[in-house]
Order: structure tokens, then sequence, then C-alpha cells
């Protein structure tokens, strides 16, 4: 699959690790350019290209970059791409300042899917870099930790749910987009690494307020 990964920090790095092992097309970009990423390809096979190289023609592309960069990302990015948009952010105030649609209960992923002007898929934000990078497990594997996705195209789940699997964890449905609260920074899911059937019951006791 031709997977583009727009940010290569602690996310954005182990997955273009990850994905190419597994034999995917992967072409990596940041904001600093395609020669900071020369290490990284080099060492994985991946590309480093442009921010709209990571777009153009792609299967997947994963946005894995802070909320308050996202509005920096080129206007009309995904204009002529059809490709599933994985948003994997989280919002921290602290890093990010304070962003009022989020402050006022828009859901992080909502608003990062309106300043794309594209649906996105929320995956990948509640486990940590490294056991992304260390802690598969193959599938019918009792510890096999569960990740949470969100979304309101279940065409787009499903490709994403299926990366998921490759990857050794189990995709766990948490609803629509406007559902993806219950996967936020705070919430008993997030950072728990659960397996499926408690990941599921965390997310039916997460409570809305931050």
């Amino acid at each position: 699959m031709k997977i583009g990964i727009i940010g290569a920090g602690h996310i954005g790095g182990v997955l273009t690790r990850r994905l190419t092992k597994l034999g995917h097309d992967v072409t990596v970009a940041n904001s600093r350019g395609p020669e900071s990423l020369e290490r990284l390809a080099t060492e994985t096979g991946a590309r480093a290209g442009t921010v709209n190289e990571a777009v153009v023609d792609k299967e997947v592309v994963i946005v894995t970059i802070p909320e308050k960069s996202v509005p920096e990302l080129p206007k009309g990015l995904f204009d002529n791409s059809r490709a599933v948009v994985v948003d994997t952010g989280n919002y921290y105030p602290q890093r990010d300042g304070r962003i009022g649609p989020i402050e006022s209960g828009t859901t992080e992923s909502r608003w990062v899917s309106q300043q794309l002007g594209r649906p996105v898929v929320k995956a990948f934000n509640t486990i940590l870099a490294k056991h992304l990078l260390d802690d598969g497990r193959p599938s019918g594997d009792r510890k096999r930790i569960a990740l949470p996705i969100a979304g309101d195209d279940p065409n787009a789940k499903t490709v994403v749910s299926r990366l998921i699997d490759e990857l050794g964890f189990d995709a766990v449905d948490a609803g629509g987009l406007d559902d993806s609260w219950r996967q936020q920074p705070g919430t008993p899911v997030y950072g728990a690494d659960l397996t499926a059937d408690k990941a599921r019951h965390a997310l039916g006791e997460a409570k809305r307020a931050r």
C-alpha cells in the first residue's frame, strides 16, 4: 500500500519504521524538509519527501503533527487526493495554545478534519510510541493491545483497522468522529494498553468533561 506520513516525531517515526518493515511503500515528510529525514529514510527504506509528495497518489495519509501545526499545512493539500486520512493527534493546551473550538467542545479530530477540509479517522493517539514499536502481538493473543479508532466513513475505518491488525494490535470501533472524545487524553482508554474487551468497557466509561 502507498502510505504518506506527515510528521516524523515519536509516532511518525515509529510508523515509518513499522510500516516499511511490513512491506508498505512509505513517503515521510515534515516541516523541515526532506534533507532532515535522510537518516530515517536510509534506516527504513522509506522515501523522504515534501508534504505534498506525502499526499500525491497515496492510499493512506497519516497526519501526526501537533494540533497547533495543522493549520500551517498547505491549503488545499488534499484537494486532489482520494486517500484515507488518519489523524493521530492529541490536544495539549500547554503545547498547542488554547484552540477555541476544541475548548468549546469540538472533538480534536473533528477540528483537524475541518482544518484539512477532509474526513479523517482518529487512530494511534492512545498508545506510547515505544509500545507501538515493540508491543505488537499476533492475532488471537490474549494480551494483544487494542487501539480505538473513530470516524464517519466505515470503509475508511476498515482500511485503518487492517493496518492496525498488521501492526499487531486489535482495532476497536469507538464510533463516529464526534465520539472520538472517548479516546482523547484524560479518558480511561488513553495510554492504558488495554485488551479489546477492556478497551470497549473503558470507552463506555469515559466522561465528556475534561
